[in-house]
């Protein structure tokens, strides 16, 4: 396929997978769309199953410690959405990460940081810092999405090691999504189970459109990452920290300031830099 063809469908993940937040900050019951979103993802892992190698035993610790955090991080992510604006949490969620990924390689495993990398993260925490005063950035949301970025930077670290340990990609994300998809809807069997109906008819379509976007936009992301170089693709996927704050700011009517857009772009810029210099 073209390559101008598979950075589309990059730019194309990007957008879905700030869709997807924009429709669980929306929802009427952000548990009930999260466990739509993972059943999605269930349905995937399970058909895949057959046609991909096992993983290795070696990596189950890690998959388990992987899903652990995982679940940490939808608690976390559908808090945050509770208490503050989209183009606040969404940006600074997605910001922390790579933040904390660089300092931690720095300070664990003596990773040297060029004047790129100094950059990079002074750009990204600029950005946070301006994301973190204003309307719609309560101390409480800003303190959840910062934990959010934590998070994802955890079960990174985890699913990394688990990767290398598995010995394949596709494997170990099959059964990733089985066990997420699986613990969360034995969650919501458990405490939720008597409000599924009501969600079903009222907002059913929205989690199973979730579900879809962020499978889809997953999958896209995955079909060009076979073909194109890991750090200009893995740096334009995180364009969606820009589309995450314009969603917010016009579909959902949080207010277009021009301050968030503009912090935003520099924490999409320092997270791009990042991802270049893998």
């Amino acid at each position: 396929m073209d390559p101008v063809l598979l950075y589309g469908l990059v730019v194309c993940s990007a957008i879905a997978h700030s869709i997807w937040n924009a429709l669980v900050k929306s929802a009427g019951d952000r548990v009930l769309t999260m466990a739509a979103i993972r059943a999605a993802g269930l349905a995937l892992g399970l058909v895949a199953l057959p046609f991909v190698e096992w993983p290795a035993a070696s990596s189950w610790r890690w998959l388990g410690l992987t899903a652990c955090v995982m679940f940490g991080y939808y608690a976390l992510l559908i808090r945050s959405y509770g208490l503050g604006d989209m183009s606040v949490v969404y940006p600074l969620a997605r910001g922390t990460a790579p933040v904390v990924a660089t300092i931690a390689a720095f300070l664990v495993i003596g990773e040297q940081l060029s004047v790129a990398h100094l950059v990079a993260v002074g750009l990204i925490s600029l950005g946070i810092m301006a994301l973190s005063f204003g309307a719609g950035a309560s101390l409480p949301a800003v303190g959840f999405a910062l934990a959010t970025g934590v998070s994802v930077a955890a079960y990174s670290f985890f699913g990394g090691l688990g990767v290398r340990a598995a010995g394949t990609v596709l494997g170990f994300q099959a059964v990733l999504e089985i066990v997420t998809g699986a613990g969360m809807l034995s969650y919501v069997a458990l405490t939720r189970c008597a409000d599924v109906p009501a969600y079903v008819r009222r907002h059913g379509a929205i989690g199973l459109l979730a579900g879809a976007v962020s499978v889809g936009g997953f999958l896209a992301f995955l079909f060009a990452a076979q073909s194109l170089p890991l750090g200009p693709v893995v740096a334009l996927r995180e364009t969606s920290v820009l589309f995450g704050a314009v969603i917010g700011a016009i579909v959902l009517k949080e207010g277009f300031g021009a301050r968030r857009i503009v912090a935003a772009a520099s924490v999409a810029g320092g997270i791009a830099l990042l991802a270049a210099l893998r």
